[in-house]
């Protein structure tokens, strides 16, 4: 018997905006989770062809013996829009077919395709529902000081180089407004799993 066919959402948000704890909700609500940035860096790790496109790309140096040399690629791709892109290129193609083949197992009418740049990439074409978490700047700022021990400074590099929130909802069929606690968060993802149950 043919499956019928699995509904993509797409969920997306800038550095802080908490985007992978509304990830969960959704995951504890039902709905698979695909996480795209970490099946990327599994991907980076384990796929023989991947491994060799980018150590000929960077160097040998692009590994070491805990795995991809993520401080030594960021320092190479920083300030470098093309060398960027040619890892991009590398990545996205073997992330997509990851993603198709992990939809296929999924036995739900729903999954969520969790990505930090599902807009800036183009896969939010593949979606059928785009969601976007945002929050007011200065909680995103003090969340990432908090969490991953950055300065103000590097954040706001980081946020410069991500699309601004008004661009993100330019994209989205729903936005939820991270600003405040927990609870108004998963209020924000049950109203939506709610909603797109009922369509």
């Amino acid at each position: 018997m043919k499956k019928t066919t699995t509904k993509i959402i797409g969920l997306t948000g800038g550095i802080g905006s908490g985007k992978t704890t509304a990830a969960k909700y959704f995951e504890e609500l039902g709905f698979p989770l695909y996480n795209s940035d970490l099946r990327a860096r599994k991907i980076q790790n384990e796929n023989p062809e991947v491994i060799q496109k980018i150590k000929n790309l960077f160097g040998e140096e692009a590994y070491n013996e805990d795995g991809m040399n993520r401080h030594f690629i960021a320092a190479q791709t920083f300030n470098d829009k093309d060398k960027l892109q040619q890892l991009n290129a590398i990545v996205h193609p073997a992330v997509f077919n990851d993603f198709k083949n992990w939809v296929d197992e999924q036995n739900s009418a729903y999954v969520i395709k969790e990505a930090a740049i599902l807009i800036e990439s183009g896969s939010y074409k593949d979606c059928d529902i785009i969601i976007s978490v945002i929050a007011d700047k200065e909680i995103r700022i003090a969340r990432t000081i908090e969490r991953d021990g950055l300065t103000r400074e590097q954040i706001l590099t980081r946020m410069a180089n991500q699309l601004s929130d008004d661009e993100r909802k330019e994209f989205s069929d729903y936005v939820i407004d991270n600003s405040q606690d927990l609870t108004y968060l998963y209020q924000q993802v049950k109203n939506i799993v709610d909603n797109i149950k009922k369509t």
